[in-house]
Formats: structure tokens, C-alpha cells, sequence
């Protein structure tokens, strides 16, 4: 059985950190692609970073490039999002995914709100 589990979201001040942690199990975590991404209310969910199977290669969107670093330990089956200088408009439910060919896994989300 497949499961993305996301964790590390809530309620951080303007300017703060998050370190978002999506833990995989059910599949080789180690051949797939790993991605977040978020969705705000009222928006079409957006792609902000995705890292290659064996984290060669990242990719982060350029409105949120300088703010975000992904990683993975394929040792853990776990990928991170450490995001930094919060913004308010950076608040979303934020999901984890795991893409290899046409397979094509999702988590539940964890939400990130960004208020003072």
C-alpha cells in the first residue's frame, strides 16, 4: 500500500521557517521523483520544488527560487521542504508527490499558514 505522509505544517509569523517532511513507504522511493507542491484557497494547485530519485538535480518555481531547498535521505524513504522568510501569501495546504513514469503518487496535504 502506497502512503505519502506529510508533516512539519502550521502556524509561523511573517519571516519565519518551516521544514516540511513527507515520509514515503509502499514503493521504491529510491526510483521516483519527488515533488511539492501547494494550493492556496481559491487557486489551482502550483508545482514549488521537485528533486530527481537520486537528488542530483532540483527544481523550485521562480516566484519562491532563494526561499525553498528540498531534499531527500532515500536511506529514510523521506523527502524535506525547508522553507524560509514566510510570506503570508505562502499560505497553502502543501502536498507531497511522488511521480515515476506514469505512476503518480499524492499525500493528504499539510497545511502551512503564514499570520501574525
Amino acid at each position: 500500500q502506497v502512503q505519502l505522509v506529510e508533516s512539519g505544517g502550521g502556524l509561523v509569523q511573517p519571516g519565519g521557517s518551516l521544514r516540511l517532511s513527507c515520509a514515503a513507504s509502499g514503493f521504491t522511493f529510491s526510483s521516483y521523483s519527488m515533488r511539492w507542491y501547494r494550493q492556496a484557497p481559491g487557486k489551482e494547485r502550483e508545482l514549488v520544488a521537485q528533486i530527481t530519485s537520486a537528488g542530483y538535480s532540483t527544481y523550485y518555481a521562480d516566484t519562491l527560487k532563494g526561499r525553498l531547498t528540498i531534499s531527500r535521505d532515500n536511506a529514510k524513504n523521506t523527502v524535506y521542504l525547508q522553507m524560509n522568510s514566510l510570506k503570508p501569501e505562502d499560505t497553502a495546504v502543501y502536498y507531497c508527490n511522488a511521480k515515476f513514469g506514469t505512476l503518480n503518487y499524492w499525500g493528504q496535504g499539510t497545511q502551512v499558514t503564514v499570520s501574525s
